[in-house]
């Protein structure tokens, strides 16, 4: 009996090994070629691994085990029959959680119902947000992700909320995750080893918005998705780096490495954490490129897809907090990087202009920085003309 070995796949130089974090079929179930099986995380990504062929599936490992790159997790009998009727079915959770909306998977967190227990009306018996609704036959709060964005337009995600501890829990505990405990561990590190400041500007973003609302049309039928506002901040980044090419360079020892690369980092929240995905060339992009990669990148994030090529390399970071309100606050670099923007919520404010007391969208931004490398000077500089360019948007085309 032919039997095709799944191994956990090498994962780069400095991943030894992962937590099976779970599995997306049963044990006995046939699969498909190239239908997920598995997630696994590491300290550094959570990925997802697909069959090789088609066959019945037999698990070697148990979801939660911590195992090694190499290591057979499971065996497809790739002689065994495709009729699914014969196979030993997965649990209903499982197979129903596979074709869960983000909808339904808020709701059942924040009310505790398993979706694998409501009768789905949707197509092919997919459990629905209205299902949800009518099986809890009370009405839930909307969620910050569907409700009007005060914010830019969001490369973040809003993190699935925890479920609801067991009736008379007063404390839970679980380990941190390998990819949470690296987060954790990097970001003492950045500021244990940084002189890291943060220096503050506001920006009018009335001018962005007036070009969103009068080409946004033309932009959809033209590319097929919306012009954001990441778009244009990663562009006025790369027009400041230019101007301040000190704040494009990082330490390396008694080094100063200066980049001549416009890779910028874009952070993401994820349900597994913080990742910052980088988009490539963005001084070579156009707009509809740049939301395109944003896009691609944010998902495959989220999804679990993302590679670690996908997060290396970059020589700065732009992180949104405006999408889940933040006013203001203070990032934290992404080493080996020397400085991180932070984006805010957008509000409208009295300002004085002219003269005269108006009301404009104002956001506050943020630049936390390194201060061994680069000066305030530099800093105040560089966020200058980040809004200079979101003020006056003319000045990325005309280089000023």
């Amino acid at each position: 009996m032919p039997l095709l070995e799944v191994k956990i796949p090498p994962m780069g130089e400095s991943i030894t090994s992962g937590i099976l974090a779970k599995w997306h079929v049963a044990d006995g179930a046939v699969v498909k070629k190239e239908q997920p099986l598995f997630e696994l995380e590491t300290d550094k990504i959570t990925s997802e691994a697909t069959a090789q062929s088609a066959g019945r599936i037999t698990l070697k490992a148990a979801a939660g085990d911590e195992v090694k790159i190499g290591r057979v997790v499971a065996t497809i009998d790739t002689d065994a029959t495709a009729d699914t009727s014969e196979s030993k079915p997965a649990p209903a959770s499982a197979a129903k959680e596979v074709h869960q909306s983000p909808a339904v998977r808020r709701l059942a967190a924040e009310t505790g119902l398993d979706p694998a227990t409501v009768t789905g009306t949707g197509k092919g018996g997919r459990v629905t947000k209205g299902d949800m609704l009518a099986a809890t036959d009370k009405p839930v709060a909307t969620s910050a992700s569907e409700s009007k964005p005060s914010a830019p337009s969001a490369v973040a995600a809003t993190p699935k909320p925890a479920a609801p501890a067991p009736a008379g829990a007063r404390q839970t505990r679980k380990k941190l995750s390998p990819l949470r405990a690296k987060i954790a561990q990097r970001l003492v590190a950045a500021q244990h080893e940084a002189a890291m400041l943060t220096t503050f500007n506001e920006v009018d973003m009335s001018a962005v918005m007036a070009l969103r609302a009068k080409y946004q049309d033309d932009f959809v039928k033209k590319h097929g998705l919306k012009l954001g506002f990441m778009s244009f901040f990663a562009k006025a980044v790369v027009h400041a780096l230019r101007e301040v090419p000190g704040v494009n360079a990082q330490l390396d020892g008694d080094s100063i490495v200066q980049n001549h690369y416009y890779d910028i980092g874009m952070a993401v929240s994820t349900e597994k954490g913080l990742m910052v995905p980088v988009v490539r060339n963005c001084d070579t992009l156009g707009m509809a490129d740049v939301e395109k990669a944003i896009a691609d990148v944010a998902k495959r994030a989220r999804d679990g897809k993302i590679t670690l090529d996908d997060l290396s390399g970059g020589v700065f970071t732009i992180t949104n907090g405006g999408i889940f309100g933040s006013m203001l606050s203070t990032p934290i670099i992404n080493p080996p990087q020397s400085a991180i923007l932070g984006l805010h919520a957008i509000n409208e404010r009295p300002i004085a202009l002219n003269g005269q007391v108006v009301i404009r969208p104002m956001m506050y931004l943020a630049l936390s920085y390194d201060h061994r490398l680069i000066d305030g000077k530099e800093a105040v500089t560089f966020l200058v003309k980040v809004k200079q360019a979101i003020e006056d948007p003319a000045r990325l085309i005309i280089g000023i």
